[in-house]
């Protein structure tokens, strides 16, 4: 799968007011009507035990200078968000200047081997300029058009 070019998000949730937080490459589109994504947690993920009791979660696609927030989400700890801006958007962390944000409420959490499958009803949307983040060949880089 290091051959698929994927975009590189962060997926958070809120614990009470404390934010937590995760880098997936796992997500997508799934339906319009009604809006809807998917994304996939580890099993053993700690944000996969506080989105089960929070029910929402967000999702913060980031732009190609966002790698170092990127590999912060991507460690093991609890304080992701040490030097990262972030606001509370419709009950979910939004992440300062993301080209492109979500808040989803949790229709249905299907296992899917070591992973867990998320879909998510989309009840608000954000977007702004910016080129993706993209991971490939185990690597960050970006989109360019032909």
């Amino acid at each position: 799968m290091a051959g698929v070019c994927t975009p590189v998000s962060v997926v958070t949730t809120l614990d009470g007011k404390r934010p937590h937080g995760t880098t997936v490459s796992a997500f997508a589109s799934l339906s319009m009507e009604p809006p809807m994504v998917l994304i996939a947690l580890d099993r053993e993920s700690n944000l996969l035990r506080v989105l089960r009791r929070s029910g929402r979660f967000g999702l913060n696609v980031l732009g190609v200078q966002q790698t170092a927030c990127a590999n912060a989400f991507a460690r093991k700890g609890d304080d992701k968000f040490t030097g990262i801006d972030w606001i509370e958007d419709s009950g979910v962390p939004r992440i300062a200047d993301v080209p492109g944000w979500l808040a989803c409420e949790v229709e249905d959490l299907v296992s899917g081997g070591d992973h867990v499958v998320a879909f998510g009803r989309v009840r608000a949307a954000r977007t702004a300029p910016g080129a993706p983040l993209t991971y490939h060949q185990r690597g960050f880089g970006t989109h360019s058009a032909l």
